[in-house]
């Protein structure tokens, strides 16, 4: 590993991520269950974070025959926690309702109003005859919302009623509870040690570690607009992408790559962007499953938004990436976290899901089409706020270099076989495009109809890096 002087803001740049211990099985839940950090001695390590959770009881107990059911947590004082969502027992149950939360600022008798959750999460998550997806540890969950530093919270879930002329009888799924995340101090130079063994695939001189003074001056270069992390600034300074790269042409109709690596292809390629490895933004390399999950060529990107909500500044988004990721794996059960990439406001690109930024890591993000695909997701929501030029930038960015790993055309259209999902039965034979939405995929509102608006001139501009 060597470090070298990596832009005007003077950031080091160097990685280390290690091998880890398996995730724990998860302790029986019991009220107020306090999900403690996994043990790590490392000398001088910050708090990793913690996740308290709290079974929601009814609030209507009484209700008259036909009324839908509520259930819910009364105003509670608790430990500092900065994000929030619900989980029940059945990954493979929705919730059909509506949930909402208000919080408690730390330190202040300060309550928000109350916000809603994004319940229509089923889509996001391992493919069900996967063995992540197949886990006993897996749970059904809402989508994650950022909340800031809070010490209290006050939760209330309402089932909806069926459409008229329906016949499903107003329920919600059992053993919901709330799930409230610290996602620790921000890391410090050094405070998160590898272990003895490092992964191979995962070095690289060009990625970013968030932390120390470093973490510092992007803070600051951030806030003052000043700190977009794109590609375009320092095209020299990125290696040539992998030789092995495969054309769309050579894809047959059964989404099966035909024949060996394409020459035709190397020359679109596009410099491979800074990316924050999982050691900068502070990731607990102990949380996840040990190992890596690999699957084939990557052929497609699917483009999702986190549901999280857009109240956060860039020199937080490092504690809300290592709160989705204790989300996705202590609260809903999965291996590791579900995206592969996730990109801030500020266009800072950050390495998702552990195995290698090069590598096809499978993921847990479109159901039905993790296989031969990456999921790149945006910090926020954007039904009805736009994603920021920066973040639509980075993008564009990352696709032309991820596809052009592969000598994929991003403003191509491929095939991939559906594990099952509610647009297409498992089995079918997709043609998608090639940068596609999640709802492209799956029937669910991610990433936003204004960030899926962006896609059309995200293809336009990741063909343009890539030389086409």
């Amino acid at each position: 590993m060597r470090g070298y002087f990596a832009s005007s803001i003077g950031v080091a740049c160097a990685t280390v991520l290690a091998l880890s211990a398996p995730l724990p099985a998860a302790a029986a839940a019991g009220p107020g269950v306090h999900r403690p950090p996994a043990t790590r001695p490392v000398t001088g390590a910050t708090v990793p974070g913690s996740t308290q959770s709290f079974p929601l009881v009814p609030l209507n107990p009484d209700r008259a025959a036909g009324t839908a059911p509520e259930m819910g947590l009364a105003p509670q004082s608790v430990r500092s926690f900065s994000l929030v969502g619900v989980v029940w027992d059945d990954p493979a149950t929705e919730l059909h309702g509506h949930v909402q939360i208000r919080t408690r600022a730390s330190g202040a008798d300060r309550w928000s109003a109350w916000q809603d959750v994004e319940t229509h999460n089923h889509g996001h998550g391992p493919d069900p005859a996967s063995d992540e997806g197949s886990s006993s540890r897996m749970r059904g969950s809402t989508a994650p919302l950022w909340v800031g530093d809070s010490d209290g919270v006050e939760v209330r879930v309402r089932a909806e009623a069926d459409q008229i002329g329906g016949t499903r009888t107003p329920t919600l799924p059992d053993g919901l509870r709330v799930e409230l995340v610290d996602p620790g101090a921000e890391p410090g130079q050094g405070a998160l040690a590898p272990s003895s063994q490092t992964d191979p695939v995962q070095r690289s001189d060009e990625d970013m570690p968030y932390g120390g003074t470093g973490a510092d001056a992007i803070a600051s270069a951030v806030e003052a607009g000043l700190a977009s992390l794109n590609a375009s600034m320092n095209a020299s300074m990125f290696p040539a992408p992998s030789d092995e790269t495969t054309n769309e042409a050579d894809v047959d109709q059964a989404g099966e790559v035909r024949g060996g690596p394409s020459a035709a292809a190397k020359p679109f390629a596009a410099p491979r962007p800074r990316i924050v490895t999982r050691s900068g933004w502070g990731a607990d390399e102990s949380l996840r499953e040990s190992g890596f999950v690999y699957t084939g060529s990557v052929k497609a990107a699917f483009v999702h938004h986190t549901a999280s909500g857009n109240n956060y500044t860039c020199a937080q988004a490092p504690s809300v990436i290592r709160s989705i990721y204790r989300y996705h794996v202590v609260s809903s059960g999965w291996r590791d976290i579900g995206y592969n990439f996730l990109i801030d406001k500020c266009g800072n690109i950050y390495e998702g899901r552990a195995g290698g930024v090069d590598k096809p890591v499978m993921g847990a993000h479109t159901l039905g089409f993790n296989t031969n695909t990456t999921g790149i997701a945006v910090l926020g929501s954007f039904t009805s706020t736009a994603p920021s030029a920066a973040a639509v930038n980075s993008i564009a960015a990352l696709t032309a270099w991820k596809l052009g790993l592969t000598g994929i055309d991003p403003r191509g259209t491929t095939y991939l076989t559906s594990g099952g999902g509610n647009l297409y039965p498992k089995g079918a034979n997709v043609r998608l495009n090639v940068i596609s939405g999640h709802r492209d995929g799956f029937a669910t509102e991610c990433p936003g109809k204004l960030l899926y608006g962006k896609l059309g001139s995200i293809r336009t501009a990741a063909a343009r890096l890539q030389g086409r």
